[in-house]
């Protein structure tokens, strides 16, 4: 029998094959980081590493990946970052990742991180690891809030207990990392001999397994845990068979004596469990029971105080009765504080950006440039680049550390929780309300949080909603239309009334995103929502500093660099259109015109929808290509004051018709270039970045339909 693991198939050759996202040869060891989520595990990594990260998709998932970098004691060390689990039984294709990278990319050890406050639920993944590999560390995290719940776990004899080395950290300060990394140092080397303890099943689960056990190690080499992968086998675990195809080219169906013997030990199986769907529930309830008498011996806790004021906590914000509102106020409040906060720096930024507009121009005069060269370089594609930055750049930087707060302090699984209930009517998963509420920073992160949701159907359903809740490009749009037509003379009280504006807003696009979600659900992503597991952790002191750099870097900036890298183009195509004339009208003009007798029906007019149209790269200049257009200038502008910038929509016709109308497709219209950008490369789908396109497209235009012609029919659309 010619079967087994080839070289190409273990160590760096099948790290390179499941993991080719540049796992960088110059590094001497391969490091696994796995854990549940909301046990520090990307602090520990992201300390571990500092900013010598990378991050992309696993080939052929859209689940995230992170590697890094260290050095140690003359070694280089490659840290990998696999998705948070809760088990290894690929019942999502997280947990279908870690297994396979752990069992197929055979790193040089595996660290587990837990969570040292409720490190009986945790052990369930340590020992499902240990099962597959003995290159073991178990990292007890969080050791500093154990220490303030009146929590000790005794590490020493966990360790014996597991056979594994176990460090107790508290990576947000750095403690234990030092001692990791030796530990890591000695388990790599050789120095540390692990022997970890494996699970005891049934006496009748035991003696199956001992059928085939010879005829697996045959077939692996010895190279795969030989009981694990017999216990697999026996469930008949056919993301494992497809994994065992792909990775190391083996199919056990092949092998006519492995058949036989497989079909005799299920036999025996099904006779003393009655039926074979329990299998997986006795070998689930063996692990527990095992994680349960670990814990007991190894975990006291003096203080229940900690947990009852968490308890006390989800009582108030997880009820029925307050849970939405609080919410909402929290919302509210963050967009406020994002609305009033970014004022002043936007200004600054602007200023900044346009006083360098002024140097280029006096470069571009000096050097005699033509015209024409120095209207698409720097009234077009720079002047739109200054835009986008200066208006995009401080409402994120404010917005994006705010909910990272918010997510730092163990809030969010809450709102997940309160909006669960209204998602699963909707046929969808409770996990698109976290991804909504990435969308109102930006819709393009929102869409890249569609990641966290298992089900293919569920993740596309949030991928083409998440354009209905308004994100920071549309805030200045809704806020400017609101101030203007709907806050009246509320000068004082000016940034209040816009917040509850926009909070207005905040709520039509969630029950908007409900009603299509029920729609497509329905529809073309027909289907029941799935099942998840809703872990809410318990509340922590969030980390400002790390806050504050985790969302520059890894939101703001990355999410800024996309809408730079096509709001450029765009600069050039406004400025073309607005300067290249036929007759005595711009293109623009002319687009304008032609679109008017369609827009008009919606409530708009041509100009508002052009504006749109060469606002697909940034939402954010859709306000100022609609005042060029307006004055007839041939380069985008802004006007010094909202009052000005009224009297100039006033002059054009507009009523508070046209403000709904435009509030109502600002709202609902397509995603913006970056955002779809973002959708294609998610999806890997030309069709699902089309309905992504569409959907909000045409919701938007029976919207303003239904409110203008309404208005018109009753006679009070006029000023």
């Amino acid at each position: 029998m010619a079967m087994g693991l080839s070289r190409q198939s273990t160590g760096t050759g099948a790290l390179k094959e499941i993991f080719p996202v540049q796992l960088g040869t110059d590094a001497d060891y391969i490091i696994a980081l796995a854990g549940n989520p909301n046990t520090g595990k990307s602090t520990v990594f992201n300390s571990l590493t500092g900013l010598n990260q990378h991050t992309g998709n696993w080939p052929g998932k859209t689940v995230a990946c992170a590697q890094g970098k260290y050095d140690y004691k003359g070694n280089r060390y490659l840290l990998v970052d696999l998705p948070g689990t809760y088990s290894l039984l690929a019942n999502s294709v997280e947990e279908q990742v870690a297994r396979d990278f752990i069992c197929f990319g055979n790193p040089h050890a595996t660290v587990v991180v837990t969570d040292a406050t409720c490190l009986e639920r945790n052990l369930n993944l340590v020992l499902q690891i240990m099962e597959i590999t003995n290159k073991v560390v178990l990292c007890v995290n969080l050791m500093d809030e154990a220490r303030r719940k009146k929590i000790t776990v005794d590490l020493h004899k966990l360790g014996n207990l597991l056979g594994i080395p176990v460090i107790g950290t508290a990576a947000r300060s750095g403690e234990g990392l030092e001692e990791l990394k030796e530990t890591l140092r000695k388990v790599v080397s050789g120095e540390i001999k692990t022997k970890p303890r494996k699970v005891l099943y049934d006496d009748v689960l035991e003696q199956a397994v001992a059928r085939i056990l010879p005829l697996v190690s045959g077939l692996t080499g010895g190279r795969v845990d030989d009981k694990w992968l017999a216990l697999r086998l026996i469930d008949d675990d056919q993301a494992l068979l497809n994994s065992l195809k792909s990775y190391v080219h083996l199919n056990p169906a092949d092998d006519k004596i492995f058949r036989r013997k497989l079909a005799a030990a299920q036999i025996v199986l099904g006779e003393s469990y009655f039926d074979l769907n329990n299998l997986r529930d006795c070998i689930v309830t063996s692990i527990v029971k095992t994680a349960e008498n670990i814990s007991n011996e190894v975990v006291t806790c003096s203080d229940n105080s900690r947990s009852e004021l968490d308890r006390k906590l989800d009582g108030i914000l997880t009820s029925r009765l307050f849970g939405i509102p609080i919410m909402l106020g929290l919302l509210g409040m963050t967009f406020w504080l994002t609305i009033v906060g970014a004022n002043i720096p936007s200004t600054i930024l602007a200023n900044g950006l346009f006083l360098l507009e002024e140097q280029l121009t006096f470069f571009f005069a000096r050097l005699g440039t033509p015209p024409w060269i120095h209207g698409i370089l720097v009234t077009g594609m720079y002047r739109t680049l200054a835009w986008v930055v200066s208006v995009m750049l401080p409402p994120m930087a404010i917005f994006f550390p705010l909910f990272t707060l918010l997510e730092d302090f163990g809030y969010l699984p809450r709102v997940a929780f309160n909006l669960d209930y209204y998602f699963k009517k909707a046929c969808t998963h409770g996990k698109q309300a976290l991804t909504m509420c990435m969308g109102f920073g930006c819709n393009a992160a929102g869409i890249i949080a569609c990641r966290i949701i298992d089900s293919p159907r569920e993740r596309l359903i949030a991928t083409v909603t998440n354009n209905f809740v308004p994100c920071n490009g549309r805030f200045p749009t809704l806020i400017a239309l609101a101030g203007m037509f709907l806050a009246g003379g509320a000068n004082i009280f000016g940034s209040a009334v816009a917040a509850v504006s926009v909070m207005a807003a905040v709520v039509l696009g969630i029950t908007t995103t409900l009603f299509v979600s029920k729609l497509l659900s329905q529809t073309v992503l027909k289907g029941l929502p799935s099942a998840f597991t809703l872990e809410l952790p318990p509340y922590r002191k969030p980390q400002i500093g790390r806050i504050i750099v985790r969302s520059i870097f890894d939101r703001t900036l990355y999410v800024l660099g996309r809408a730079v890298a096509v709001a450029a183009p765009a600069g050039l195509v406004i400025w073309l259109m607005a300067n290249i004339r036929v007759g005595n009208a711009s293109i623009l003009s002319l687009c304008a015109h032609f679109l008017n007798p369609f827009a008009t029906a919606l409530g708009l007019d041509g100009y508002i929808l052009m504006a749109f149209i060469l606002g697909f790269p940034a939402n954010e200049i859709v306000i100022p290509v609609l005042i060029m257009s307006y004055m007839a200038k041939g380069a985008m502008l802004e006007l010094d004051s909202l009052e000005q910038m009224r009297q100039l929509f006033l002059n054009n016709g507009w009523t508070w018709l046209t403000a709904v109308c435009m509030i109502l497709f600002s709202l609902n219209h397509w995603p913006c270039g970056t955002t779809l950008w973002t959708i294609r490369k998610e999806t890997q789908s030309p069709k699902w970045t089309l309905l992504s396109f569409l959907v909000p497209t045409a919701t938007g235009i029976v919207l303003c339909f239904l409110v203008a012609q309404s208005a018109r029919l009753l006679g009070i659309a006029g000023n």
